[in-house]
């Protein structure tokens, strides 16, 4: 049995969850029960367009619509934790997930896509926590707009994310696969143009585990640039 999936979103800054200027429609032909319909968006939601940022802004205006037309055929499914259901739901939060990340790639004068992993924690929330600390900081995003490797910025923000009893001996930091902090320092080993390598592509991995725990979670960003001041500078004018 084939199922189709689609979809299509719409944003370009103000982009912070929940959701924010944003228009997102996720269509399926399988048959699903109607009583499932608004928990499988809530899910689709909180793992794709719920885990992005651009600016750390909002508005009051945004709209995540998901569509069943029961045309493929399949028994309909009954339960989203059973083989079909999770097999179902994940296809269509893989192709959320693209919607979502497009939205970040072309956010308001954004040059790099930032995929921040949080891992270590006690619980997701406070590993989406440190990541959207990570995420908001204007000081981390114009460090990757400019290439610098500024390990301090992305430690600090780690750091006033609000976690009260986090020990910061604890904290492992990679830039994609280059260790760069560990027990909360400057690795050893670390050398400025291994940095510099990473923060020079277009696409970012920031990986941070904070040695508290087996949870962890992800948010996907962008850079701050010239353009983005521009654009909303002018956008009245």
């Amino acid at each position: 049995m084939t199922v189709r999936i689609t979809g299509i979103s719409k944003g370009a800054g103000m982009i912070r969850p929940n959701m924010a200027t944003m228009l997102g429609f996720l269509a399926t032909d399988a048959a699903i029960d109607p009583a499932l319909m608004a928990q499988l968006a809530r899910e689709l939601a909180d793992g794709s367009f719920n885990r992005i940022t651009i600016d750390g802004d909002t508005s009051t205006n945004d709209s995540f619509v998901v569509i069943a037309t029961h045309q493929a055929g399949n028994p309909p499914v009954k339960a989203l934790d059973s083989a079909d259901g999770q097999a179902l739901k994940a296809a269509m939060l893989s192709v959320a997930r693209q919607l979502a990340q497009a939205i970040v790639r072309d956010g308001e004068g954004a040059t790099k896509f930032i995929t921040v992993q949080v891992d270590g924690g006690q619980s997701a929330d406070e590993c989406r926590q440190v990541a959207y600390a990570i995420a908001h900081s204007p000081l981390v995003k114009t460090a990757f707009f400019a290439s610098d490797p500024n390990l301090g910025r992305i430690l600090a923000a780690v750091g006033y994310a609000g976690i009260q009893d986090l020990d910061q001996t604890r904290i492992e930091l990679h830039l994609d696969d280059v260790h760069v902090a560990t027990r909360g320092g400057r690795h050893p080993d670390y050398r400025e143009e291994d940095g510099q390598r990473v923060m020079q592509q277009a696409e970012i991995t920031v990986r941070v585990h904070l040695g508290r725990g087996s949870a962890s979670d992800t948010v996907w960003t962008c850079d701050l640039s010239h353009d983005y001041v521009s654009i909303n500078a002018d956008y009245r004018s």
